[in-house]
């Protein structure tokens, strides 16, 4: 039988806390994620190198599996 392909899990991420009286590093790394703005929401695939940066910025954003359609 064929094999179905797993799609990645995606990740939602949304900047709830303003980075302001937080070091460079956190504020970059918002900027890296590609938040522009409080509020804002991006999806993107759930790999080590974006755990990392989540890790650094959790009390900044807010972290949601995607749900598969």
């Amino acid at each position: 039988m064929a094999e179905k392909k797993q799609s990645p899990k995606m990740l939602r991420i949304t900047w709830v806390k303003s980075a302001i009286g937080y070091s460079e590093q956190h504020k970059a790394t918002i900027r890296a994620l590609g938040l522009r703005r409080l509020n804002q929401t991006v999806i993107h695939e759930d790999t080590p190198t974006l755990r990392g940066m989540l890790r650094k910025v959790n009390h900044l954003v807010k972290i949601e599996e995607q749900v598969e359609q």
